[in-house]
């Protein structure tokens, strides 16, 4: 009897733990919640809260670079020469991975729709530092492959998604300009991240960069995203670009206009918006996976094909603000259409270069291009399909990018390969954007006015 009443008092004491435990979790979350509410609020009242919300996004697209083509590039080499694995078997796994990384981020997009962007992102963002941390560790191929599937869909997916999401509900007039300042973010994580790969492979190797990578992810975003994210403005009482207030239903109308992600897939519009798109996704992933062998085969070292990256970076610094603020100003489908023909214009430049000067001409249309990609990314979608379930609509489009990404450096490969040469794959692809210029001209945009 005694050891049963024993028994009974223990498993009563756990369960008295274990429902202190929820309550002071509870009590923990609102007292926080009520602190970024304040925060928020105070810093309304001198600038609007949603510029602070931009620069988080752009720390978020920062924070994706660890799960980005152009680091995994510095990686290559050494993970061939330590796994004795060749370059093929490498690029194998990687597009692989990437395909299959796609498919989970209309869930993702499910989920920031149900419980917000800060919950998510931090769960991500604590599984993307241990990602790269055991990146650190691989032995593999078959290793290797799941832990590429776990840097690209974290960082490029999740992270990407999140912060284009983000801006996304705080901002609706001044959109453009807000998505083109988010996306500097992916222009220093280029400008950045690959030299400090190399620099942390030749002070500790590369199995220990990959430790220090994640562990800056988390020094980096985790603060960030759990002391300033707000979901939405209507979450704190103000509405997106910091307009007034009149009543609280103006707040939920605000809110609460946007097709679901069903409705939008039936709509041909959806369809012409995401093929655009993912057309840039799959001949920008191409153009950077093989420019320096192309300049190679046009004649040129390289040397000159390195020093082509900063000044394409520059250039896209240079014209993202521009070509945000005329999408704030200006009819979406006509920039649309025109952001998607510099796509055309960089794969034709690239067969003419020759020697120093028309590369820079090369590198410069393909930064413009660049911009444009980015300020669209985080702007098309709400612009046309609303806010209300923004996250499962951008899921759905970003796996459709994403596995335009992971098949674009193939068809260049195969032309090379039959005929040494990368000059048809240019000519032929780059009648694609051309063909996707023309269908978003022609498209009717949702009657979003119907779901209010």
């Amino acid at each position: 009897m005694a050891a049963r009443r024993d028994t009974r008092n223990r498993r009563k004491h756990r369960a008295y733990l274990l429902v202190n435990f929820h309550v002071s979790l509870s009590k923990g979350n609102h007292v926080s919640g009520q602190f970024r509410k304040s925060l928020a609020l105070g810093v309304n009242q001198r600038f609007f809260y949603g510029w602070v919300m931009v620069v988080v996004a752009m720390a978020g697209y920062f924070a994706s670079g660890p799960g980005q083509s152009h680091i995994f590039s510095v990686f290559i080499l050494p993970l061939s020469n330590d796994l004795g694995l060749d370059q093929t078997e490498i690029s194998l796994a990687y597009a692989l991975a990437t395909l299959a990384a796609a498919f989970g981020l209309p869930y993702v997009g499910r989920m920031i729709d149900r419980y917000g962007m800060r919950r998510i992102v931090f769960i991500a963002t604590s599984l993307f530092g241990l990602a790269a941390i055991a990146f650190g560790q691989v032995q593999g191929l078959i290793m290797l492959c799941l832990l590429f599937g776990a840097l690209r869909f974290l960082g490029q997916g999740t992270l990407m998604l999140s912060s284009a999401n983000l801006v996304a509900q705080w901002f609706n007039a001044k959109r453009g300009f807000a998505a083109s300042l988010m996306a500097l973010g992916f222009s220093a994580s280029v400008a950045l991240h690959p030299p400090l790969a190399q620099w942390l492979i030749d002070q500790v190797g590369w199995r220990d960069a990959w430790l220090w990578l994640g562990i800056m992810t988390w020094v980096l975003y985790l603060p960030l995203v759990f002391f300033l994210v707000q979901n939405k403005p209507e979450d704190i009482g103000l509405l997106p670009d910091g307009d007034d207030i009149a009543t609280r239903s103006n707040i939920s109308n605000a809110a609460d206009i946007g097709l679901t992600s069903t409705d939008a897939l039936r709509t041909p519009a959806f369809w012409i918006t995401a093929i655009s798109l993912a057309s840039f996704s799959m001949l920008v992933t191409a153009l950077f996976f093989y420019q320096v062998s192309i300049f190679r085969t046009q004649g040129l070292s390289e040397q000159i094909a390195a020093r082509i990256f900063p000044i394409s970076a520059v250039t896209m610094v240079c014209c993202m603000p521009i070509f945000g603020r005329m999408l704030d100003r200006f009819p979406t489908k006509p920039l649309f259409a025109s952001g998607v023909l510099l796509m055309t214009a960089s794969m034709i430049a690239l067969t003419l270069v020759h020697d120093l000067s028309t590369a820079i001409i090369y590198a410069v249309i393909f930064g413009m291009n660049n911009a444009a990609v980015h300020a669209l990314l985080g702007y098309v979608w709400p612009r046309f399909f609303g806010r209300k379930h923004l996250g499962s609509i951008q899921g759905t489009a970003t796996t459709i990018m994403v596995v335009g990404a992971s098949i674009g450096p193939l068809p260049f490969g195969a032309a090379y390969d039959m005929t040494g040469s990368y000059r048809i794959a240019l000519l032929t692809l780059a009648l694609l954007p051309v063909v996707c210029a023309i269908a978003v001209l022609f498209m009717r945009p949702p009657d979003l006015s119907r779901t209010a």
